[in-house]
């Protein structure tokens, strides 16, 4: 039996340009050439390009975010975290190579954010690529002056009592904000925790959210 089928579409898709539509920019060019060079020479391949990319693809603030979890449920995990953080996040199998991680902890008195004076020095095995403020010289010179301000920007009011404490990335050093853990939260599954830790919350520009993000 032959049965004939119409394929519907229920909306509209506004048009979007190729990749190849759009002319490269000077840095594109740059980037191509340089890249071809470094291939051609030897000095890596282009399957070596296509691992790292995958490496940079799964690297996510998700990450982040069940380290942080698990170290709200687990008090002994907690302290290795805070002991050694580069050897604990790689107990969740989240390598982080030659690269410090340092884990500093925020409570009622302590607030920690995170900053890199000189470049976008950034953990990025927990939290994949910074945003484009945090590379911002905005961001990079006032936070250090004035942190309180910069955090009442991201919406993050602190009591005057709240020690703020600004923690400065390096090429070797990174550092990850573990956040207080929400109120009302006690009887929550870790699963359901981690989805509660925000990239920001962990830079430390903002608190974790109060219930998870349901879709609409």
């Amino acid at each position: 039996m032959h049965a004939d089928h119409d394929h519907v579409h229920p909306h509209r898709h506004p048009p979007q340009p190729d990749v190849e539509d759009t002319p490269s920019t000077y840095y594109q060019r740059l980037e191509e050439a340089v890249r071809e060079l470094l291939i051609a020479k030897g000095i890596f391949t282009g399957e070596d390009i296509r691992r790292t990319l995958e490496i940079y693809d799964s690297q996510s603030p998700v990450l982040g975010g069940k380290v942080v979890a698990r170290a709200w449920v687990d008090p002994a995990y907690k302290a290795r975290l805070l002991a050694d953080g580069s050897k604990a996040v790689e107990e969740l199998g989240i390598p982080m190579d030659t690269t410090k991680l340092v884990v500093v902890e925020n409570t009622p008195a302590v607030h920690n954010v995170i900053v890199c004076t000189l470049c976008s020095c950034y953990p990025r095995p927990v939290l994949g690529l910074p945003p484009d403020w945090y590379k911002s010289r905005n961001y990079r010179s006032r936070t250090v002056r004035e942190p309180r301000a910069v955090l009442a920007e991201f919406g993050t009011q602190l009591p005057d009592g709240v020690d703020v404490r600004v923690h400065d990335s390096t090429a070797d050093m990174r550092y990850l904000v573990l956040p207080m853990r929400p109120a009302g939260t006690e009887g929550m599954e870790e699963a359901a925790l981690a989805e509660l830790v925000t990239r920001d919350s962990m830079i430390g520009v903002s608190l974790p959210r109060a219930a998870p993000v349901t879709a609409p």
